[in-house]
């Protein structure tokens, strides 16, 4: 079947841009329809299969916008062309469309000077997508209304499955449900948090750290409380607190090629390679220019995920994006005025338990845009990489599945695994009293002990019993055992 649209574009133009996902196509229909992942297009309809402005009028109309796709489709069209598409509508919100990204994005201005006619009109829909604070342009009375600009702007659909999560209000649940708790068990709870976010975050990077490492990561979650904006200096300072190796401390964003590796030999062990060291340092400004602005003026959540996971896209340091990337959600989340008190929300607690479903978020970006790039092994570690894609390919991306997933792990983070750490403690403590008031055990093995009979299903297992038989009674096993019995019904 014939396409259109952005499909059409993407093939008949050769675009270097990642295909999208839902392919227009014309069908045997009455009406423009969606049939599980294709839009079905009547030919009565379809744009002139030879005419690229009229398939790109088509999908602005009929498939939202795709930045990359039009970015490089625009180049191709003239001048001429537009003026004779605006003298048949001047007022037309499609052409008006594309006139405004064809002098953004090609940086030429068409030689038309007659006032429209006509309301401001989106350039996003915000029914469709999830959009940003407006900023106006006069000359084509469109708003400008991305998630970043015109030089880096990350598109998130409002899905079923986001709209779901958006209506949850995550956060404000999460400092309801803190309010709730004894100010020493909302203690207890957050620095259980920020401990086990720190021994996550670094468990996905297959990292066990020292003590003092571990150490220096939970002073930055605290400090991220400052609200400190984001900026070249303030990321290297964060990347040199958790990095080791001294080598590996950046002072500034990398001045060379990176690249992500799975494990396997040469060339085919390149799984990621991130933009060139010039076009990164430029959309790691734009992208900072979001994440301080944008997260007081959108949902949270979403600034989180776009500034998290367009950072290690980017991959503006040679090591320790990973572990950066997850901070910046929780940055992102205090910068906003979302989380107060100190509060932290676990999301790399959650993420270490759904790591297949991280590394399909991940791969959502990262594999099509592998296909950019020409990877020769050279020797060793060693590898050529070529550039054969189009900048707007970084510029401009969907995040759609990035968010979905950190709102997940954000839902999980308050469900799961805050509310069960929050009723571990209170199980723990009524253990404990009850021992206390029954026997005289040194505090530091009563802890140890009842803790790891909560953890194994009310049972102190033999070992631990061998472990402690010179220094605890055995009826204290026994009694341990029925308390633990008693609060894990």
């Amino acid at each position: 079947m014939p396409l259109v649209g952005y499909a059409y574009l993407h093939d008949a133009l050769g675009l270097k841009a990642i295909a999208p996902t839902r392919l227009a196509m014309i069908k045997p229909v009455t009406r423009i329809s969606m049939i599980g992942d294709c839009l079905a297009v009547p030919q009565s309809v379809a744009p002139a299969n030879d005419s690229v402005l009229d398939h790109i009028l088509f999908a602005l109309k009929h498939e939202g916008v795709n930045l990359s796709i039009l970015a490089q489709s625009l180049q191709v069209i003239s001048a001429e062309q537009l003026l004779q598409e605006l003298a048949k509508a001047p007022n037309g919100v499609f052409i008006r469309k594309a006139c405004f990204l064809w002098e953004s994005l090609t940086a030429r201005r068409l030689d038309y000077e007659v006032p429209v006619n006509s309301r401001f009109s989106p350039l996003f829909d915000p029914k469709r997508y999830v959009t940003g604070p407006t900023v106006r342009n006069a000359r084509w009375r469109i708003e400008f209304n991305g998630l970043g600009s015109l030089n880096y702007c990350a598109t998130v659909e409002r899905t079923p499955e986001l709209e779901t999560l958006l209506s949850l209000n995550i956060l404000g649940r999460a400092k309801a449900f803190m309010a709730t708790l004894p100010p020493e068990m909302m203690d207890r709870a957050i620095n259980w948090a920020y401990l086990h976010e720190t021994r996550d975050s670094f468990a996905i990077e297959k990292e066990e750290p020292s003590e003092e490492k571990s150490r220096r990561f939970v002073q930055l979650l605290r400090q991220a409380h400052e609200g400190r904006e984001l900026s070249e200096d303030y990321l290297v300072e964060l990347q040199n607190s958790t990095v080791s190796n001294p080598f590996d401390k950046a002072v500034m964003f990398r001045h060379e090629q990176n690249h992500l590796h799975n494990g396997l030999r040469g060339a085919a062990g390149v799984s990621y390679v991130p933009p060139a060291p010039d076009l990164c340092r430029e959309l790691m400004q734009e992208l900072m220019t979001f994440a301080n602005q944008a997260s007081r003026q959108i949902d949270p959540l979403v600034a989180a995920a776009v500034t998290a996971f367009g950072f290690v896209f980017l991959h503006p340091f040679m090591d320790g994006n990973g572990r950066l990337s997850r901070f910046l959600i929780h940055q992102t989340l205090c910068h906003s005025g979302a989380l107060e008190n100190g509060l932290l929300l676990p999301v790399s607690v959650a993420m270490k338990h759904e790591e297949q479903s991280y590394l399909a978020a991940l791969k959502d970006f990262s594999l099509p845009a592998r296909e950019f790039w020409n990877v020769t092994w050279l020797d060793a570690e060693k590898m050529a990489c070529e550039f054969i894609g189009h900048p707007s390919i970084y510029r401009f991306w969907d995040a759609t599945r990035c968010v979905e997933f950190t709102l997940q792990m954000a839902r999980r983070a308050l469900e799961v695994e805050l509310r069960e750490e929050t009723e571990f403690l209170g199980r723990y403590d009524r253990v404990v009293k009850a021992v206390n008031q029954r026997f005289d055990v040194r505090g530091s093995d009563l802890s140890r002990l009842v803790m790891m009979c909560l953890d194994n299903e009310g049972k102190v297992s033999r070992n631990r019993r061998k472990q402690f038989q010179y220094s605890v009674p055995e009826e204290v096993f026994e009694f341990i055992e029925a308390e633990a019995g008693k609060v894990l019904i």
